[in-house]
Formats: structure tokens, C-alpha cells, sequence
């Protein structure tokens, strides 16, 4: 598939193999058809012919091309193949979207430091599984790593000791960084709640306090979650946008990480 994207990649083969659909032509009949040079065209159908997009058969004096349909038929296959999956992940376009413009607009008010401050999130999602497994996806070590770095990022330490002054430590990174968060739990009820803060460490500070609440529900758990902004700088405005999008994938991977362990019989 490779070398067929690549003869096809070049727009005078593409023009070519258009032509050759219609019927066979010879070479002098493609290069005055393309205005190319009878030379130049013959490379070009080289090319194609040495991925086998192309045939050629002598009459004499002449050689004339014909596309041949089965190579282009498996090519046809595979991109609508990627073009299924493209499709089927429209929705993260659309995070990706939203995230933008909530940078261009966050970074338009971020004119003076503090300028979020007090600034709130809320989130609720209805758990499958009752809240003293919820609880452990929350305040285990690995557990956690599972489920809270969003797409594309790797976990490199998570702690939440749930236990008042107890540690609070994320840290993540993908191919260009680590982003690292300390802090401390305020608060902290067995199944119930857990009150956190933590403060992004590194050139664009602020500060995040999480208020956890697990409501047990016929479903499992009802989850809600608050965040409150403080100390923000204008270089964070970037990750400040990101707030609402980023939590909502992330606690949507947490649901679907409970839910995907527990259908695999996995150790709740």
C-alpha cells in the first residue's frame, strides 16, 4: 500500500491513472492529453507500472497503458479502512476543537495574574460499580495511574493518601514533557469523599482544589466532582482552558476503565 500511495502522491501520475481510467492511451497520446514531455510521461508510467497500478502492451511501433483495476481496488479497500476510523473518531476532532477555542479565549483574558481565580468546574457521571470500588480508583496507586492521564499521556507517579495533610502528587508526560502537580488531601470520608488540592509546578503555575463526592445509587455510584482555580498565572492559560474538556474525557475514562475491569473479572 506504501509505494502505491507514493506513485499516486505525485499529481501528474494521479492526472495519468484518471486519463488510463477512461481507456488504454499510448504515450504520446497521455503526455499531449497532460502537457507533459513524452519523456517525462514515460517515467511516470514506469513508476506506476513498477507498483502494478499499470500495464503496458506493445502494437507494433507502439505501446499503450491500461490501468489495472485489482491493485487500485485493494488500495480502494484500505483507505476505507482509515476512512471508518476517521469516522468513528469524529468526537476527538471535536474535543480538539473546543479545546482550541477555549485556549483563544482564555488566553485573550489571561491579561493579569490571578485573572482566574475562583473560577469553577463541576462534573457528575453515574458509575457501574458501587462506590467503595469507585473509592479504590481513586485512592490506589496504580488504580489511579489507569485512568487519570488523558489520551496520549503517560503516567509517571500518582499518590492521592487519602488521610487529612496526606500526599497529593500527579505527574504525566507525553513525548515533548513531564507536567507535575504537588499537593495535599484536605479531607477524606471512606467512599464518601475526598478533598484535595494541587498545584502545578513549572513555568505556568496554578492552583486546582478537587472536591470528590460518591453518592451510592441503584446504577453503582453517582460521581461528582468540583474544581476550584486559584493562584493562576497567565502563562497557565493554555492548560486552564483545558480544565473542562480534558476532566470530561478523563472521567469518562475512569467509568470506562471500572467497567472494563469488571466485565474482565479483574480485581475491583
Amino acid at each position: 500500500m506504501n509505494e502505491i500511495a507514493a506513485a499516486l502522491g505525485d499529481g501528474a501520475r494521479w492526472r495519468i491513472v484518471e486519463l488510463l481510467a477512461v481507456r488504454p492511451r499510448s504515450v504520446g497520446e497521455l503526455a499531449e492529453l497532460t502537457g507533459l514531455r513524452q519523456p517525462q510521461t514515460t517515467k511516470h508510467l514506469q513508476a506506476l507500472a513498477k507498483v502494478g497500478v499499470v500495464s503496458v502492451t506493445p502494437l507494433g511501433q507502439r505501446r499503450v497503458y491500461a490501468v489495472d483495476a485489482v491493485p487500485l481496488r485493494r488500495f480502494a479497500d484500505h483507505l476505507e479502512v482509515i476512512l471508518d476510523k476517521v469516522e468513528a473518531h469524529t468526537g476527538e476532532r471535536d474535543v480538539l476543537r473546543r479545546y482550541q477555542e477555549a485556549i483563544d479565549a482564555d488566553t485573550a483574558a489571561a491579561v493579569r495574574e490571578r485573572w482566574a481565580d475562583g473560577r469553577e468546574f463541576s462534573f457528575e457521571r453515574v458509575v457501574l460499580a458501587p462506590p467503595d470500588v469507585v473509592w479504590r480508583y481513586w485512592v490506589e496507586p496504580e488504580k489511579l495511574a489507569s485512568w487519570w492521564a488523558p489520551p496520549s499521556f503517560a503516567m509517571v507517579e500518582c499518590v492521592l493518601d487519602p488521610v487529612p495533610c496526606g500526599a497529593a502528587v500527579v505527574e504525566f508526560r507525553d513525548a515533548e514533557a513531564s507536567y507535575r502537580s504537588e499537593g495535599q488531601v484536605k479531607e477524606a470520608t471512606e467512599n464518601e469523599r475526598l478533598v484535595f488540592d494541587l498545584a502545578v509546578v513549572g513555568e505556568a503555575p496554578f492552583t486546582v482544589e478537587y472536591d470528590l463526592e460518591l453518592d451510592e445509587t441503584p446504577e453503582g455510584t453517582r460521581l461528582r466532582l468540583g474544581l476550584h482555580v486559584t493562584d493562576t498565572t497567565v502563562e497557565a492559560a493554555p492548560q486552564i482552558a483545558g480544565i473542562e474538556t480534558g476532566w470530561g474525557q478523563v472521567l469518562d475514562n475512569l467509568a470506562n476503565t471500572i467497567k472494563t475491569d469488571l466485565t474482565q473479572g479483574a480485581q475491583p
